[in-house]
């Protein structure tokens, strides 16, 4: 077992957020996705981090606006 076995690589959380490995890039360069580890040429991703991310992001739907009243 080695470090990165408990990472992901770019191209693994692409695909679990079902986006384009450009997109992950995107977001990074545009600062919006979650914080990423480099080793070299190689990005990856704590699973962790992936999770507290996703959470963040969490909004609530807000209420319909100028509902039909009964």
């Amino acid at each position: 077992m080695t470090i990165r076995d408990n990472l992901l690589t770019l191209n693994e959380f692409a695909d679990e957020m079902g986006v384009t490995r450009r997109t992950i890039e995107r977001w990074h360069a545009l600062r919006i996705g979650p914080p990423r580890i480099k080793i070299g040429k190689q990005v990856f991703y704590r699973p962790e981090a992936v999770q507290q991310w996703i959470l963040a992001n969490e909004q609530e739907q807000p209420r319909a606006a100028g509902r039909a009243r009964a």
